[in-house]
């Protein structure tokens, strides 16, 4: 499920560059951008005091969510229409007046039609056609880079849990990764489920619970052999199924495909 908000209108304003997030009932404002557009406590580093912005409006008028920045999801304060008028109405600056005055014909406009259309746009076909066709590409290019996301997300829940190791692992502690990211099973219930989908030789007797051919062939499974003294045997051969570094990754992905876990019965 998708829980970062979109971009719903961009365009230029006094020389700005002004978004619209949210959707066309609850309209946000980046607190980062307002800052910049009514030149709020200018730092001598160039950025803008937003804390203190912030605190100049009530709880209602101001929240946090997620937004993809500098490719990835990051988590934002916004205003709301009511907290973007306050700080413009509180601000001393000549500038915010001037920048109010302009947002509110523009979501006035926006409310109406869906978005935002200059006399210039309406007056020249040509001009609007180039105007919808760079909306539609900017709107493909965002839905792409959020399928990315999702598509990531296993991965990146991988990369957030551990450091891939270049060494193998016993199958005892790829339950552990798994279930430090939500997935309840233990190192019994992993091998059963190993052995039904195929991944395990589940046929009883000297190779019982190797990687099968297919899981050597993914380069899922390496063998480690060793030796083992035994009173009664003498020396005896050993072989571990050990988890590679592929096939970490490849089973974290598998359990959290489509962004949910799968049932390990």
């Amino acid at each position: 499920m998708r829980n970062e908000l979109t971009v719903i209108d961009e365009r230029e304003i006094l020389g700005k560059l002004f978004r619209v997030y949210g959707d066309f009932e609850n309209l946000l404002f980046l607190a980062k951008d307002v800052a910049e557009w009514i030149d709020y406590n200018k730092k001598s580093n160039g950025s803008y005091d937003v804390n203190s912005m912030l605190r100049m409006v009530d709880e209602d008028e101001k929240l946090m969510r997620k937004i993809f920045v500098s490719g990835q999801n990051r988590e934002m304060w916004f205003l709301t229409e009511d907290g973007f008028y306050e700080v413009c109405m509180q601000s001393t600056k000549p500038n915010a007046k001037i920048f109010k005055k302009e947002v509110k014909k523009i979501l006035k406009t926006i409310r109406k039609t869906g978005m935002y259309v200059t006399d210039e746009l309406l007056n020249n076909p040509d001009l609007a056609i180039k105007a919808f066709t760079r909306l539609k590409e900017e709107q493909e290019k965002r839905m792409r880079l959020e399928k990315e996301i999702e598509e990531q997300a296993p991965a990146v829940a991988f990369a957030n849990s551990l450091t891939v190791s270049k060494d193998c692992i016993l199958v005892r502690e790829l339950s552990k990764i798994l279930k430090q990211n939500g997935i309840d099973v233990g190192e019994t219930r992993l091998f059963e489920w190993l052995r039904q989908n195929g991944y395990l030789i589940s046929k009883v007797g000297s190779d019982w619970n190797l990687p099968t051919q297919k899981s050597m062939n993914l380069g899922l499974f390496v063998i480690k052999e060793g030796t083992r003294m035994s009173t009664t045997e003498g020396s005896k051969i050993t072989k571990t199924p050990k988890v590679t570094g592929k096939g970490q990754q490849y089973f974290l992905n598998k359990f959290l495909k489509n962004n949910r876990l799968m049932e390990v019965n």
